[in-house]
């Protein structure tokens, strides 16, 4: 215990540090969830911020909430096994809320500036003071305009309490503008997915954000499953919390403080799993879709649309698309009329790709197209449940030159080849070996041209080989090993 406490001490000293209290002001605010730079194109970024009531967050030694239900024969509080239709009961410890639970970062009022400027100049571009938002878990967005392609920025983010102008903390950051549509550039990024709580795998958080951030990335995507709610987010307030405690880890803020990210939500960072609009259960308590809804584009830097597409130079061009507020119920019988992108979101994909002359283009979609899947799920456009829009997707996207597929939401990695129309997939693979499950290794099947139950992250990268641009795929395990390599066109 006193190891722990002794840790405990440093780490807040080190954080402190991290946060430059500039002014001597002890009482904050704070950056203790970071910063988050997003939908970064040619022109613009986007710059999420929090303040926070205290410089870290509550260590890992303190309690989690209690979550019982209510046997609906007998009344009794129980801990059933699965997502069952029963009422949850919420209970804290005695001398503990959701203030001071494991890893709680409790948001605070005040005022954020942000500056900024290329890394070769002198003069800064300095916004507007904002005030956070107290109805939006204390946050705000900055929109950088005006921005030059294909170009290294730096930021830096001020923090003041309402009342004074005292700088109580600072946040530096950085990243990079996507180069000009003419413009031959090489190009990497990451992609993960399932970023699950309980399946951390270090003290710092994720593994793998350090680990990719040594590939030197010029933006990350993270294909949804970002938290999961299901289990303890019962309230519009524990949700909440579920994005607190996850980008409060030293690894999360500082990975995010220095790569541009797109965030895609799936079914549990929306509500619960394989969710869809209209689904009914007394198991998310208190918390509704709704309310999901409100709050993914809150915690991340977005615009108006969760489904968008970036041009990143002449030769790569990637569509984010929206997987969960136009969808169909998953019980519905298959047919045209059965969606999970809906009929705006579906001619703006094609009408997009169809006017795009990239070299490369790539949809990343937060759930596979191809697969294969298993038998028994019923979410997605490998499943035979969504086999009729599954089935134009991997059609039109196989009459077109150079594209392929990117998936998140599947706990393994793989690379497949469609058997019909030959669209192949990527999946990602989840943020840790702890997430990884629901395959086995030595169920490879003909479609699969590389599987491995396993976590960590894939990378994607633009590349001229002879002169000819190429596009290279690599899976890591964690630790940042490489375990596959694929060249497209060999």
């Amino acid at each position: 215990m006193k190891n722990v406490m002794i840790k405990q001490i440093l780490t807040g000293i080190a954080l402190a540090i991290l946060f430059s209290c500039q002014s001597g002001n002890i009482e904050g605010p704070w950056f203790a969830t970071g910063i988050k730079i997003g939908e970064v194109s040619q022109t613009e970024a986007i710059v999420w911020v929090r303040l926070t009531e205290n410089p870290e967050r509550v260590g890992n030694d303190a309690p989690l909430p209690l979550i019982q239900y209510k046997d609906p024969e007998t009344g009794d509080l129980i801990k059933p096994t699965g997502r069952p239709d029963y009422t949850p009961v919420v209970s804290y410890p005695e001398g503990y809320s959701i203030k001071n639970i494991q890893g709680a970062c409790p948001g605070a009022q005040g005022r954020v500036h942000l500056k900024y400027r290329k890394l070769d100049e002198s003069e800064w571009t300095s916004l507007e003071w904002q005030t956070v938002d107290p109805q939006k878990d204390f946050t705000t967005q900055f929109m950088l305009t005006g921005l030059d392609a294909g170009e290294a920025y730096e930021l830096l983010v001020e923090a003041t309490p309402l009342e004074g102008r005292n700088v109580s903390a600072t946040m530096e950051g950085k990243f990079k503008t996507a180069p000009a549509l003419d413009q031959e550039s090489d190009v990497n990024f990451i992609v993960t997915t399932g970023t699950s709580y309980p399946d951390v795998d270090s003290e710092k958080g994720y593994k793998f954000y350090p680990s990719s951030l040594k590939l030197d990335p010029e933006f990350f995507v993270h294909t949804g499953d970002i938290v999961y709610y299901d289990h303890a987010g019962k309230t519009a307030e524990l949700a909440r919390w579920h994005w607190d405690r996850m980008y409060s880890y030293p690894n999360n803020i500082e990975y995010h403080r220095q790569v541009a990210s797109y965030f895609i939500k799936d079914d549990h960072d929306t509500w619960m799993d394989d969710a869809y609009p209209g689904k009914e259960t007394k198991f998310m308590g208190e918390f509704t879709w709704e309310q999901g809804m409100k709050i993914f584009p809150e915690e991340v830097p977005m615009g108006k649309l969760t489904y968008r597409t970036v041009r990143w130079g002449k030769d790569l061009q990637i569509w984010l698309v929206e997987g969960r507020n136009y969808r169909s119920q998953n019980i519905m019988e298959d047919g045209p009329e059965k969606t999970i992108w809906g009929k705006e979101q579906m001619e703006w994909f094609t009408s997009t790709v169809e006017a795009s002359d990239a070299t490369y283009r790539i949809l990343i979609s937060p759930t596979p197209v191809v697969g294969p899947d298993r038998v028994k799920k019923n979410d997605n456009h490998a499943n035979a449940g969504f086999t009729y829009e599954g089935d134009l997707i991997r059609q039109f996207i196989s009459q077109q030159e150079n594209m392929y597929v990117i998936c998140g939401d599947r706990h393994w990695q793989y690379i497949s080849r469609d058997m019909e129309t030959g669209v192949t997939e990527f999946s990602c693979g989840p943020g840790s070996d702890a997430h990884a499950g629901g395959w086995s290794n030595d169920k490879k099947l003909p479609e699969h041209l590389y599987l491995n139950v396993t976590g960590g992250f894939l990378e994607a990268e633009i590349s001229r080989i002879a002169g000819e641009p190429k596009l290279i795929i690599r899976h890591f395990n964690p630790d940042g090993n490489l375990l596959n390599e694929y060249i497209a066109g060999q």
